[in-house]
């Protein structure tokens, strides 16, 4: 019974974070949007809007033209996280077709359009057995196609799995090789199949990589002007011209590579490359460390993409 009674808390706080996405992004609510949205009866919908009254007293005022509830003028969300993230998400999600508009509790959005990019194929059973691998702690047979030439046809191989990496393209398996003997990644899309669930090899702990993070400098491109430094630096969330991003050593590659700091950015024409790395010979030191050490990370790309 008590575990019954969480759910329907969660599922109330789910309307009323709902009646306040509504209040913020979309300029009103009413009984309908809570009917159609979540399912619930007209008398449970009015109930909501009259307990969220009681708990936001002050942020709501009723348009009787409209018939729907408006934001007040001294509007404080209250169970609503209002960082623009989260309404842009949800946005590019039905762009992309991983959200149904009826699910992204946007009632009218705006016509828009993303820069998409070919869906990468990732094979179901696959995906399972991996993430089984993890749960369980387990080691698992993959047939792989790396695309080193040494090895241009698909190959079995035995891999310890242990977590996920996305650079914003491609997901991988983050898992401990055991014929390298060493943590690597495994892109998704290229596991083939998988078989023999067996014991783990390595553990999550021996990923020093994984767990261990490094402190990425970026600011505004020198050869801007003052202005355009500070609209970057704003741009960036930078404070005197500086942002500190932590970064996975194994996560590393890829954050450089989708910033475009891999090379020189400050060769780059500043109209296109607005940043660049502060701690630059730092950069390398981190990049070259995470290659080279047993047990740690090859270094993305050495093998597997």
């Amino acid at each position: 019974m008590e575990a019954e009674n969480t759910n329907v808390r969660w599922g109330v706080e789910r309307r009323l974070e709902f009646i306040e996405f509504r209040l913020f992004w979309e300029g009103g609510v009413n009984r309908a949007h809570l009917i159609e949205t979540f399912g619930i009866s007209v008398p449970q919908a009015s109930k909501d809007l009259s307990l969220y009254q009681e708990r936001a007293p002050g942020n709501v005022m009723y348009d009787k033209s409209a018939k729907r509830y408006i934001a007040a003028e001294g509007f404080s969300p209250l169970f609503l996280d209002t960082d623009p993230d989260g309404y842009l998400s949800r946005l590019r999600a039905v762009a992309e077709g991983s959200l149904a508009p009826e699910a992204s509790w946007l009632a009218v959005p705006p016509e828009i359009d993303v820069t998409l990019t070919p869906k990468r194929e990732i094979d179901r059973h696959a995906l399972r057995a991996i993430l089984a691998a993890i749960r369980g702690n387990q080691s698992v047979e993959v047939l792989y196609q790396s695309m080193n030439r040494a090895k241009p046809e698909p190959t079995w191989g035995r891999i310890t799995p242990h977590a996920l990496g996305y650079d914003g393209l491609r997901w991988h398996a983050r898992a401990f090789s055991h014929q390298e003997d060493n943590f690597d990644d495994f892109l998704l899309p290229r596991i083939l199949d998988v078989r023999s669930p067996g014991a783990a090899e390595a553990s999550s702990e021996q990923d020093r990589f994984w767990h261990e993070h490094f402190q990425l400098e970026i600011g505004p491109h020198p050869a801007l002007t003052p202005s355009q430094k500070k609209v970057v630096a704003k741009d960036y969330g930078m404070t005197a011209g500086k942002r500190v991003l932590s970064v996975r050593y194994a996560m590393l590659f890829y954050v450089l590579r989708r910033l475009n700091l891999l090379a020189d950015p400050e060769k780059e024409d500043p109209r296109q490359q607005h940043i660049v790395t502060l701690n630059k010979g730092e950069v390398q030191k981190a990049l070259e460390l995470a290659r080279s050490t047993p047990r740690g990370s090859e270094g993305p790309g050495d093998r597997h993409t």
